[in-house]
């Protein structure tokens, strides 16, 4: 008998634990970290000490920098289960550098890297000391000079190259009669042309001359980018949209259009006679075309199947009778499971890349490898001023190596989109900002706590707003942020941002909070119950922390609770199924640490007072909706 006892209580507390976990759960979702706490640590008590449960308390307190404490949770986890995801070795061993105890940190450590060797999961998760970081964006010690370039405009420029005194670049700038031509959708700007200019040389530097289209044969109404000429002058490689013979855009089957890569011919001064390469395909892109010093290779850009992410770099042989290999992919060396771009292969066969699968400074860095000498040879970051917080990329760089071109999205000195540079560092940075009020009055809200949020989910920074409702931070552009308001007696409110390539610019975000406490109720979202049944869901249970807070910060609070049934079953057993879920409510509410005098009465009025009186013919929906609970303000 004591036996089949402690099963069923060993199957209660089980119940409450699992449901306790789920309603933590959504609070973490909702980046609510303080209030999951709370509901994981109970159902540690409650004997769940599983590896979603332990990891989830180090997250919480991670993501609120709380160091020591996720250390603790983390060393649990990570002790506990052999087993366990490497991001959280990963996290354990940041959490212990940043409370000092290099002796652990390093014994974890040894232990990664040995999962490094049998995991490829953990080889994405790559430990870096923060004196490489520092060291890749400070130009302390370098003396390159970088120059916004004078054909720049408001709109995109990119992928400079120079050869035999003339300058090609891609540009969205395309004009028809002075108007601005039709525009990509994608970005709301025309679409991309090649253009050239003339390079004089004036007091030593060099000057660009007016951009002029570098050939109607090349140049259609869609894309045309990022050129590469062979070293005779005579064949230009390119990237343009798919299109059909009648050159209007040709998709595949889930409509989409991809890049091809095309070559031209110059004849007579003109670049004309334009081939498409067979190494294209219809169901995938390719683009970005690079050649060789020797050009016997052209290197491109795929996301064709078979390689090892987003977009990977492959090469092919350019045969001599001008036929072309089988395509390659350059391997896991050079390519991860992110985007690898823009490949370039400057004069002793050094392979320049742009890439954001591995270590770098923010989004795309440009990246540079001897792999085509040395197949061992590791890639390289080439740091600042090249490199910053935004995209960089389309590196190229003369014969003199000292002189070249890259192209940017996020410097001070940025005219459009992108920008090209000639051979400082600079952090492309927005406002987010907004003014909070009540949903009902729409007045402002002072001291509302805002937080701003990034996409791993770390509170980033934390303000209040003023006496006008407002707040405000400062952000990295091309980012996407959460702005989570919240204040007493209000529900949170959450807002997702996503931050553009333009510096300086303000994003609005307002906060619209809404008040629990409504004239003498507080008020939630409906508490539902299941049919038949008074024990509190655990979506319930999300709401009913709303009136756990309320009370909390108001500890003189009393309220008295109401429920309420559909009218399916009897008058009576209906008003006994009502009062077992009023005082199932108030249980809950007990448990979580609210005293029994705060709570006047729990009273169940079975279907004495329906809301939608339906009859017999109710929907499941309208039964759900009287199926209900109240919570009345007693005593404030």
């Amino acid at each position: 008998m004591k036996t089949k006892v402690l099963l069923i209580l060993l199957v209660i507390f089980s119940t409450f634990s699992f449901a306790q976990r789920k309603v933590a759960d959504k609070f973490f979702k909702n980046f609510a970290y303080i209030k999951a706490t709370e509901l994981y640590k109970e159902s540690v008590k409650k004997g769940n000490e599983s590896e979603h449960v332990l990891t989830r308390l180090g997250d919480c307190y991670y993501f609120n920098s709380k160091s020591a404490k996720a250390a603790e949770w983390y060393g649990k986890a990570v002790n506990k289960y052999p087993n366990i995801d490497p991001e959280y070795i990963y996290k354990y061993i940041l959490t212990l550098r940043s409370i000092g105890d290099y002796e652990k940190a390093n014994i974890w450590i040894q232990k990664f890297n040995e999962i490094q060797q049998d995991s490829k999961k953990a080889g994405d998760f790559v430990i870096i000391d923060a004196e490489v970081y520092e060291e890749l964006a400070s130009t302390d010690g370098i003396y390159i000079e970088t120059t916004n370039l004078s054909i720049n405009s408001e709109h995109s420029e990119f992928g400079g190259f120079e050869y035999n005194g003339k300058f090609y670049f891609s540009s969205a700038r395309k004009r028809i009669n002075n108007a601005l031509n039709e525009v990509y959708k994608w970005n709301d700007e025309p679409f991309l042309d090649i253009y050239q200019s003339d390079i004089t040389t004036t007091n030593g530097e060099k000057v660009l001359g007016k951009p002029k289209s570098i050939s109607p044969d090349i140049n259609t109404k869609f894309h045309e980018a990022s050129i590469a000429i062979t070293n005779d002058g005579k064949t230009l490689y390119y990237t343009r949209n798919n299109l059909s013979k009648r050159n209007r855009l040709d998709s595949d089957r889930e409509g989409t259009t991809h890049l091809k890569i095309y070559k031209a011919s110059l004849i007579d001064d003109k670049w004309q006679n334009i081939e498409e390469l067979p190494l294209n395909d219809k169901l995938y892109s390719s683009g970005h075309p690079a050649l060789s010093p020797d050009n016997k290779t052209l290197y491109f850009v795929s996301d064709r199947e078979g390689g090892y992410g987003l977009t990977d770099i492959y090469k092919v042989d350019i045969l001599e009778d001008g036929t072309y290999g089988e395509p390659e992919n350059l391997g896991d060396k050079i390519n991860t499971e992110g985007k690898e771009v823009f490949p370039y292969v400057d004069s002793k066969n050094t392979l320049y890349f742009s890439s954001e699968g591995f270590t770098n400074l923010g989004l795309l860095d440009i990246f540079k490898s001897n792999i085509l000498n040395d197949s061992l040879a590791k890639v390289e970051n080439i740091g600042a001023p090249f490199n910053s917080g935004g995209d960089d990329f389309s590196f190229f760089i003369n014969k003199d190596n000292n002189t070249g071109y890259f192209s940017s999205n996020s410097r001070e000195d940025g005219i459009g989109g992108d920008d090209i540079y000639s051979f400082n560092s600079f952090k492309c940075q927005q406002i987010i900002k907004g003014i909070a009020t009540d949903s009902l009055t729409l007045e402002p809200l002072q001291s509302v706590k805002v937080e701003l949020i990034d996409t791993t989910g770390k509170i980033i920074n934390e303000v209040e707003t003023n006496d006008k409702g407002e707040y405000s931070f400062e952000v990295d552009c091309s980012e996407k942020y959460t702005i989570r308001g919240s204040k007493p007696d209000y529900k949170d409110d959450l807002i997702e941002v996503n931050t553009s390539v333009i510096d300086s610019y303000e994003n609005i975000a307002d906060l619209s909070l809404i008040p629990l406490i409504i004239d003498d109720k507080i008020v939630i979202n409906p508490i539902f119950f299941d049919f038949d049944k008074w024990n509190i869901r655990a979506d319930a249970k999300y709401e009913l922390e709303n009136i756990v807070d309320v009370m909390r910060e108001h500890p003189t609070m009393v309220i008295k609770i109401e429920s309420h049934t559909d009218r399916r079953g009897t008058e009576r057993y209906n008003m006994k199924l009502s009062d077992r879920r009023a005082k199932s409510t108030s249980e809950y509410l007990l448990s979580r640490g609210i005293d029994a005098s705060r709570i006047e009465s729990a009273i169940g009025y079975g279907e004495s007072q329906l809301l939608i009186d339906c009859g017999r013919k109710c929907t499941e929906e309208e039964h759900q909706e009287n199926r209900r609970s109240y919570f009345y303000i007693v005593n404030q």
